[in-house]
């Protein structure tokens, strides 16, 4: 499952929560797994040379993804909302206490019910869920040029055979491929 990139707009604009929809956000722009994404920790991010470490992946892995400029910036401002010392994404358990004070990040169940709720009242009538977001986004990169052995790294697969289950999902690189191999061979025959 797949989505395109005006139907990621469409469901994260309908995101309510400004925690979970920056959180989603970074998801798919980064190509996070929904437990990576809501542990993100303010010293997972370096915006100097604009990267994510992401810590403790599956496997127990960690990897580095790029950061784009903007998620960087919507970044800074949604932690302007909290300030929490450690977390990005800081557990809101009590009405008493502050996000600022929580010592534990947010749980996804929270984030899940809301792409559902985002996905159904966006008109998407795909069966998405938080992990589609990523494939998503890998998707997107492979359409756009990049070398399946980046997107591998990016989302910390160890064989590539696992990532190359992305060049099955998209049309538009059946479509890049069959014009590639069109300008091959142009001229061939006189």
């Amino acid at each position: 499952m797949v989505l395109s990139r005006d139907e990621v707009r469409r469901i994260l604009g309908y995101v309510d929560l400004q925690h979970y929809r920056v959180c989603l956000t970074m998801i798919y722009a980064c190509g996070l797994r929904l437990r990576e994404g809501a542990h993100l920790q303010v010293k997972d991010i370096d915006s100097d040379r604009n990267l994510i470490h992401v810590r403790c992946g599956k496997g127990g892995k960690d990897r580095y993804v790029p950061l784009p400029e903007e998620a960087l910036k919507m970044l800074r401002r949604h932690w302007l909302t909290h300030h929490n010392p450690v977390w990005l994404f800081p557990a809101m358990r009590y009405p008493s206490q502050p996000p600022g004070q929580s010592n534990l990040p947010m749980e996804g169940t929270g984030v899940e019910r809301d792409f559902r709720a985002a996905l159904g009242e966006s008109g998407v009538s795909k069966p998405a869920t938080v992990h589609t977001l990523r494939h998503s986004y890998a998707t997107h990169l492979l359409e756009a040029g990049v070398n399946l052995r980046i997107i591998q790294c990016y989302l910390g697969h160890s064989s590539p055979t696992t990532t190359a289950i992305y060049t099955h999902l998209t049309s538009v690189s059946e479509i890049q491929t069959s014009a590639t191999i069109n300008e091959l061979v142009a001229g061939l025959w006189r």
